[in-house]
């Protein structure tokens, strides 16, 4: 079961378990996103810049598995969306090709019709 290996995938990221069947607890915002230091308020006329990391932290590092796992996922989703796509048209251009063949067919309409 697919599923089951999905859930157990968010489960080894996020470091927490999950029932089957329950809806997911809501993660606090704190827990959203990592520690990035002190927020600093923007004064009008200032700019932001967004690679400051006040906290002096070391940037966090994905490791060579999760990113393997990562880019795997993402080649299978860009597979399937083009299979998606050729099929689709696939689809239409068959459907047109119906509709033409049947006007072609088609007997003039007469007079009144």
């Amino acid at each position: 079961m697919r599923w089951m290996r999905q859930l157990a995938f968010v489960q080894l990221i996020t470091g927490r378990k999950e029932k089957a069947g329950e809806p997911p607890s809501r993660l606090a915002p704190e827990q959203l996103q990592p520690d990035a230091g002190p927020v600093v308020p923007i004064q009008s006329g200032e700019t932001a810049e967004p690679s400051q990391n006040l906290s002096g932290a070391k940037p966090q590092t994905v490791s060579s598995d999760l990113k393997a796992e990562l880019e795997a996922r993402i080649a299978d989703f860009r597979a399937h969306q083009a299979r998606f796509n050729r099929e689709r048209e696939q689809y239409f251009s068959e459907t047109l090709a119906r509709l033409r063949a049947k006007i072609k067919d088609a007997p003039p309409p007469g007079p009144g019709k």
